[in-house]
């Protein structure tokens, strides 16, 4: 069950209309879990700094249980993602930051119960 939160300084008026959608289904298949357990969150319009600098940026997080544990896998997440980031935001990769969470299935909770019961 993917989680993805994007925060932008941009304004939501210069995001492309469904984002969100375009970002769950970009997770769906950059992660390999289908669209209907992925979970989307967009924030627009935040104070925020990349490298010290307050130019449009943006800071995505991806959190999900066992496809962000390693190095390896992450790395190919992240160029996968910094694809369709830099093409939905019109942002430079140096504007883009990518923080990943591996989860365990006890952390999610579902249904009334966690994910390791389901």
């Amino acid at each position: 069950m993917p989680f993805l939160e994007l925060d932008t300084n941009l304004p939501a008026g210069r995001l492309p209309l469904g984002l969100a959608q375009e970002l769950c289904a970009a997770a769906a298949a950059i992660l390999g879990k289908p669209a209907e357990r992925v979970n989307v969150t967009v924030r627009s319009g935040l104070p925020m700094v990349v490298a010290g600098s307050g130019e449009p940026c943006a800071q995505l997080l991806v959190s999900s249980i066992g496809v962000v544990g390693s190095a390896e896998q992450n790395q190919r997440h992240s160029a996968r993602f910094f694809d369709v980031l830099t093409a939905q935001l019109g942002l430079g990769p140096e504007r883009i930051v990518i923080r990943f969470y591996p989860l365990e299935p006890w952390q999610i909770g579902k249904n009334r119960t966690v994910m390791t019961f389901l």
